[in-house]
């Protein structure tokens, strides 16, 4: 009895004598690390774009499998109230854009784990494929301007003359200087296909620009269009996204006279007015010549014959003189 409550003193005070000499002893706090930053997906999407060659439309048709449920599979959006048309849209700003969302420079939880999947050689190659394809358009709001600056003027003819024309006073340049007047732009990243886009999504890309903010971490191109759009209303921005949804380009004369063919007159476009934002006027088309492109095919037929010649009657005998 008396040895076991001599181990219970004992281990009491060895206790005591622990926590005396925790308390004496001094703290020495752990230094701090570096704080985790979020990395983008894949720092160098953008950068790899450079070492890529020119886009294999086929393999671009294969991948674009994945993108049809959205988009369609010929680029041409299957919701359009939903999701933007890419049909027609230049190779490399395709593959631009498809990098940013690979990298995570343009955030966007749909397309943005699609991006991941696609090597920068695949993002050209479907780049290529679109931009093969038609793309097609919309129909644009000619409804009446009622109140504003703009008041009296059709919808669309706010886009339009700022569309053509900018706004030279507001230092606003003319949007076709840089899209086109089809709206097709220019091969290359800077200068996307505009025309026959669907008008929420041009509304919401010129809001962006207009705001300024972005993560792209190369600004340059984007920097372009926010000086642009920083001078636009909330009308010119509407209005002009309705009339690149209308935008189109005119038939060609080939395509223009086999539809007079089926139809007997054809809709076609007037220069500036309601057929360049969707609307149309009925008009006779006027006769092809044989031979020219879209002119009806004719059967051959055996050259005529010339007449053959007729024997040279003999002139009348003169009379003899009578004695």
């Amino acid at each position: 009895m008396r040895q076991a409550r001599a181990y219970a003193i004992a281990g009491l005070a060895a206790l005591v004598v622990g926590a005396v000499a925790f308390a004496q002893s001094e703290t020495v706090p752990l230094p701090e690390e570096t704080p985790v930053e979020a990395a983008p997906l894949d720092d160098n999407a953008v950068a790899s774009l450079a070492e890529t060659q020119w886009g294999d439309p086929q393999n671009g048709a294969t991948l674009a499998g994945t993108c049809a449920a959205c988009h369609g599979l010929d680029g041409n959006s299957v919701i359009r109230d939903v999701y933007p048309g890419i049909a027609g849209q230049n190779e490399l700003y395709i593959a631009h854009q498809l990098a940013l969302f690979k990298s995570g420079e343009r955030p966007n939880a749909i397309m943005q784990p699609f991006a991941a999947m696609l090597s920068p050689q695949d993002m050209r190659d479907l780049g290529a494929h679109f931009s093969a394809q038609a793309a097609q358009a919309g129909i644009a709001d000619d409804g009446e301007v009622t109140e504003g600056p703009y008041e009296g003027l059709k919808f669309y003819e706010v886009g339009q003359t700022i569309y053509r024309r900018g706004d030279p006073e507001r230092q606003i340049p003319a949007c076709m200087a840089c899209h086109g007047p089809t709206g097709a732009g220019i091969p290359g990243p800077s200068y996307p296909h505009v025309g026959g886009q669907v008008s929420w999504y041009t509304t919401r890309r010129l809001q962006e620009f207009r705001a300024g903010t972005t993560h792209e971490r190369d600004r340059r191109l984007f920097d372009v269009m926010a000086t642009v759009a920083n001078r636009l209303t909330d009308q010119e921005i509407q209005a002009l996204a309705s009339y690149m949804e209308g935008l189109h380009a005119r038939p060609d004369a080939a395509t223009r006279a086999q539809m007079a063919q089926l139809e007997g007159t054809v809709e076609v476009p007037t220069r500036g007015g309601p057929g360049a934002t969707g609307d149309s006027v009925q008009t006779e088309m006027p006769e092809v010549p044989a031979g020219a492109p879209g002119a009806p095919e004719v059967e051959p037929t055996d050259p005529p014959q010339a007449p053959a010649p007729q024997a040279e009657e003999p002139p009348p005998a003169e009379p003899e003189p009578q004695p």
